[in-house]
């Protein structure tokens, strides 16, 4: 890579289903969050290329008590985000309750609860419009076939202008049975851009698929298609659902995420050009993605004043006793979970759960998103008080998982134990033999080489060790593979929460550190 080129993914990590906005000169995308909270990630830039995390539109996940254990694969699905009479605005659809949106005046907040803009099972990916030239609204949506039956379709409604409800039953637009070779036509981003109706939609299947361009001089149809990004002979499988920007400046770029297994749904730049009867930049004809309609790995950044280096941050050292924005729960966070204190370090409660054994089951575990490239994962724990079998670490979280940290014995003494457990296991089995943790302290490392391969180690005063075999980290359906820091205990008498100190687990300096030619984390 030269100076004055950027290289692919921008955003080497899970940041699913993404959608992009510019206001003035700064660019904001948000992305799928699914079960975590809070929700709604919210990122800024100023030259599409450098991106940091500055906060979440989603406090909570509603209701309250549907989402107080883990929905890995429910909750926030494929949001679009707008900027419309100085507010921001933020659609999405929750597979199984149906279109939201929430809005405030700056992306920093305040936000709004909720409101459902239509209830339904297998509403998803919705994008509104607000039509300059008409003052018109416009609402578009695919659909889920786990939870209705019905998918490869695009139904379209005329919204009320302030967002809050639908004015029409709404109609399929687009059909996608109709079109030869189309199956799988989700993720609708709707425009309205010289004189047309724009849906930029992929189709295809995530892994293998392609994302299309719809045009129609009404909104309700008939629309014709091209295929305008597709992997071609790149290494880039399925370019697939994203968000078209314009720069100031008149440049057109658009970004979208490659399905990259265990790390999730990485975020790719594409320069985007029209063809077919427009001069470049007049907005006439097609677009065209990446280099004639291939992913780029590496192009020339947008027309835009340099910025200095920036990812979302990774690294914490949890300066009187809080965690940063990067991380989020797996579930709607209960009270006592965090322990406030004046030094640095995330002092966690031992929550007493009937599902100590298997952190995939637990809402009390604190995570972030894989990075993309090669690094090791590094972090301190010491474990304080409590009884028999309460338990802290870090772990790699999917459909299989594995975790490394420190537990209580029946005597009283604290061990270090490393333990795993394949997708379709119900209960976790040593992986490495355990030993003792003098204090009761130890330091964590994780090493992920290529193909999201893990190598656990630790030290609990005589110098590092490496502990059991290679574990090959995995993803969830739809949400790659998460690091997790947890604390928990077996239930005592009374169940969760009864009496019984369970003990505290404070984790310090937590860095994930590079160890590939392209990984880029945030510090």
């Amino acid at each position: 890579m030269t100076a004055g080129t950027y290289e692919n993914p921008v955003l080497n990590a899970d940041w699913s289903d993404p959608d992009v906005v510019r206001v003035g000169d700064d660019f904001y995308l948000t992305a799928s969050s699914f079960g975590r909270v809070p929700g709604l990630p919210l990122l800024h830039s100023r030259d599409l290329v450098n991106w940091t995390l500055v906060g979440h539109a989603l406090e909570r996940l509603e209701p309250e008590e549907e989402f107080a254990v883990p929905r890995h694969d429910r909750g926030v699905w494929a949001p679009s985000i707008r900027h419309h009479e100085d507010r921001f605005w933020i659609f999405w659809g929750d597979p199984d309750q149906g279109v939201f949106q929430v809005n405030a005046p700056g992306v920093r907040g305040p936000w709004t609860r909720p409101h459902l803009l239509k209830a339904g099972r297998g509403l998803i990916d919705p994008c509104p419009l607000w039509d300059a030239e008409t003052g018109e609204a416009y609402l578009v949506h695919a659909w889920a076939k786990s939870r209705s039956g019905v998918k490869n379709r695009l139904t379209g409604h005329r919204m009320h202008p302030d967002g809050t409800s639908l004015l029409d039953e709404g109609e399929v637009i687009v059909d996608g049975d109709r079109i030869p070779g189309w199956f799988t036509l989700e993720g609708p981003k709707l425009y309205r851009h010289d004189g047309w109706f724009w849906i930029l939609a992929p189709a295809g299947g995530v892994e293998t698929g392609w994302q299309g361009a719809f045009r129609s001089r009404g909104f309700f149809g008939p629309y014709e298609e091209r295929i305008v990004l597709e992997q071609k002979d790149t290494g880039v499988n399925g370019p697939h659902q994203g968000g078209w920007v314009r720069t100031a400046a008149g440049e057109d770029w658009f970004l979208h995420f490659q399905q990259r297994g265990a790390y999730g749904r990485v975020v790719h730049l594409q320069p985007m050009r029209w063809v077919d009867g427009g001069a470049a930049g007049s907005g006439g004809g097609w677009p065209m993605l990446g280099d004639d309609g291939a992913p780029v790995a590496v192009h020339r950044r947008p027309d835009l004043p340099p910025q200095p280096p920036a990812a979302p941050a990774t690294d914490d050292d949890f300066p009187g006793g809080r965690h940063g924005r990067q991380w989020q729960w797996t579930a709607n966070p209960g009270t006592g979970w965090t322990i406030r204190h004046s030094a640095d370090g995330l002092r966690l409660a031992c929550v007493r759960s009937a599902d100590a054994h298997d952190p995939r089951r637990l809402p009390n575990v604190l995570t972030q998103r894989l990075p993309g490239s090669p690094c090791a994962v590094e972090v301190d724990l010491r474990l304080d008080g409590g009884g028999p079998g309460a338990r802290a670490g870090l772990a790699v979280l999917g459909d299989a998982f594995g975790w490394i940290g420190l537990e209580r014995g029946t005597d009283g003494t604290v061990r270090l134990v490393h333990r795993f457990a394949e997708a379709a296991a119900g209960a976790e089995r040593d992986a490495g033999a355990p030993c003792p943790a003098p204090g009761g302290r130890a330091r964590l490392r994780v090493e992920i080489g290529a193909g999201a391969r893990c190598r656990f180690h630790y030290d609990v005063g005589d110098g590092p060790r490496s502990s059991g075999p290679v574990f090959t980290a995995t993803p969830w359906r739809w949400v790659g593979a998460l690091l997790g820091l947890f604390a928990v205990a077996p239930e005592g008498p009374g169940g969760p929460g009864g009496p019984g100190a369970a003990g505290t687990a404070t984790f310090t300096r937590f860095r994930i550190t590079p160890s590939g030619p392209r990984a880029r984390t945030g510090h």
